[in-house]
């Protein structure tokens, strides 16, 4: 590829990524319910407290979409979409299959690659790193953004997520087990 290929590819994959999780931010600020709608759904998913997480939720991801959009600050941004994302992954598409239509985790998988992608390609020449002459790509950048962003969310995770427990089923209430004689 070439290098103005691989600027473009670059500036492509930011319009694309960036002002999605813009938007998605956003919504959980300004969107149906708001803020008071997305600390009901974070309680529900067993982050606590789901007031101080409905917020960073929504600023990190307003961050990390502005931060991709312009190309600045090399691969954190990139970090903080995969830790947004591996959040997610656990606690609200865990265990609803591959397709984001049925809950799966489709959607926090192709953004975390996406973002691990982007910080493999740097943010190009026409972006704010590249403008100011501070270009992070490659495997290194890859990696950190993989790992930096995992590690922080495996961190958050530990330290608040506390989902209630499924209840169980009552003794007896099991349906019996058919013999077809």
């Amino acid at each position: 590829m070439t290098a103005r290929g691989h600027d473009v590819a670059a500036l492509v994959l930011r319009a694309t990524l960036g002002p999605m999780l813009v938007a998605h931010g956003w919504n959980k600020v300004a969107g149906p319910g708001g803020l008071t709608g997305t600390t009901g759904w974070f309680e529900a998913l067993g982050l606590r407290p789901a007031r101080a997480h409905a917020r960073m939720a929504a600023a990190t991801e307003v961050a990390a979409g502005v931060g991709i959009a312009v190309g600045a600050a090399g691969p954190l941004p990139a970090a903080a979409a995969v830790g947004l994302m591996t959040v997610a992954a656990r606690t609200d598409h865990r265990g609803k299959g591959f397709f984001v239509f049925k809950g799966g985790w489709e959607y926090t998988g192709v953004v975390g690659g996406a973002a691990v992608a982007l910080a493999a390609l740097g943010h190009g020449r026409y972006s704010l790193d590249g403008l100011l002459k501070r270009q992070h790509a490659g495997t290194g950048a890859a990696l950190l953004a993989a790992g930096l962003g995992t590690a922080g969310a495996v961190a958050l995770l530990a330290a608040c997520y506390r989902p209630e427990p499924k209840p169980a089923e009552p003794a007896g209430t099991a349906e019996p087990e058919r013999t077809d004689d």
